[in-house]
């Protein structure tokens, strides 16, 4: 294959990809897609398809992968903003609801498909969200001197936290996701100046 070929049949494939993403929203789960609407959006004939997906599973799980990598990026982010803004929590929230907002799309996908009726989608998620508590778990263990097992008690926590408030914020107006916003930051110093206490106790006993 020539280079121009490949990079056609690239291009193609992001196509595929970038318009599955553009068509999820509130009320459209990807499980609900067709493979004809999937083409349409992405100005293909159905076949054409075939050459770059297996099925709509294989397109979906490419999806989620790519999910996943976007969080990651997110929270990498998050961290080199955090090394100038200084607010570990506030940055990090803030950063996140950004992703919300202008990638609602890919959170639909995450949160949809974690508990969608594809065990290979749920599995593909939950991979996905293990791979984020493993980079927080590993921050928080080496900025704040936790012990692995703790830090990752913590990190779990506060994926959870975070993922909830995305969840309420998604389609919000921009007074809502601010009032969300702050609660999950409230929130998530409790669980903050917990993990403090318990380290302090565990120190002295």
């Amino acid at each position: 294959m020539t280079a121009s070929r490949a990079q056609q049949k690239e291009k193609t494939r992001r196509t595929i990809i970038d318009a599955a993403f553009n068509l999820l929203s509130l009320e459209q789960s990807y499980s609900s897609l067709s493979l004809r609407e999937v083409t349409r959006e992405a100005g293909i004939a159905a076949n054409s398809f075939y050459r770059h997906f297996e099925d709509m599973e294989e397109l979906g799980l490419t999806l989620v992968d790519e999910g996943g990598i976007t969080l990651r990026q997110l929270m990498r982010k998050a961290r080199q903003r955090i090394s100038v803004q200084g607010s570990v929590i506030r940055t990090s929230v803030e950063t996140f609801m950004e992703f919300i907002n202008k990638s609602p799309h890919v959170f639909y996908l995450l949160l949809r498909e974690r508990s969608g009726t594809s065990r290979a989608f749920r599995m593909a998620v939950s991979r996905e969200l293990q791979y984020f508590i493993v980079e927080l778990a590993d921050y928080i263990q080496h900025s704040q001197g936790y012990a692995s097992a703790d830090a990752k008690i913590q990190a779990e926590a506060i994926v959870i936290l975070v993922f909830n408030a995305g969840a309420d914020a998604l389609d919000c107006k921009t007074a809502e996701r601010k009032m969300i916003t702050e609660k999950v930051i409230t929130q998530l110093r409790y669980v903050a100046r917990g993990a403090d206490e318990i380290l302090k106790k565990r120190r002295t006993e």
